[in-house]
């Protein structure tokens, strides 16, 4: 990093602020990308996106809840027609398994409902910081930020941070990012590192971050992070 790039925390609040203003202009209906209705979708749904792309969950979660609508019904499904169900996501046998035992905890630990504490929610088979930030923000809208591969990548590109492991990048975008901010800024992660911020091609004439926010394309780092 050269010295000329913000590493002031206060210069990279201010950092994070810009690159939170532009991103949400360029994408401003940023969401999560797992379709739900209620808690329980999220969570299934984010049990089944490990080293799933979010594109095929959607499309294996419509027949996957009109079967088990909630967590009762799931926690009682014949482990054969579940992993039937899911067997296009990959991991399948893993993933049903979990799914049945986080349902069969929730029925126990927390009559049914989705816990809104993270120590409770990392508890939980299958879920771990990642998923559980992730519902912490989208099912409760408790601030938590999404540390996803889209996540870490960007962020050490535009220089929030050059951490790899995603509880130190987590830490270091806790510091400089406005807490009304964390769960939009995953979504914006995911929008930007999916159509135009892509791992080892990224589009640079055509990102709203480049140059001024982002230390990559100002130059300032000698080469792309790891993806």
């Amino acid at each position: 990093m050269k010295p000329d790039w913000p590493v002031d925390p206060e210069e990279l609040k201010a950092q994070a602020t810009l690159v939170m203003r532009l991103l949400r202009r360029q994408y401003p209906m940023a969401v999560c990308t797992l379709d739900h209705h209620d808690p329980y979708q999220l969570l299934v749904a984010a049990i089944l996106s490990a080293q799933c792309t979010d594109a095929r969950v959607n499309m294996i979660t419509p027949a996957l809840f009109d079967r088990f609508p909630d967590v009762a019904a799931l926690a009682d499904a014949a482990p054969a027609e579940l992993e039937n169900l899911i067997r296009s996501c990959g991991l399948f046998r893993t993933k049903a398994k979990n799914l049945r035992a986080a349902s069969v905890a929730l029925l126990a630990r927390h009559d049914g409902q989705l816990p809104d504490r993270r120590e409770a929610l990392e508890a939980l088979p299958g879920v771990g910081r990642k998923i559980a930030n992730l519902l912490l923000g989208d099912a409760f809208a408790i601030p938590a930020i999404v540390v996803d591969t889209h996540c870490a990548r960007i962020s050490r590109l535009v220089g929030l941070t050059d951490e790899k492991d995603p509880l130190r990048v987590e830490r270091d975008l806790a510091r400089v990012l406005d807490p009304a901010d964390w769960i939009d800024y995953g979504h914006l992660m995911v929008e930007h590192g999916r159509s135009c911020c892509v791992a080892r091609r990224p589009d640079c004439q055509a990102c709203p971050l480049a140059p001024a926010a982002c230390r990559y394309a100002a130059g300032n780092t000698p080469q792309m992070p790891d993806a």
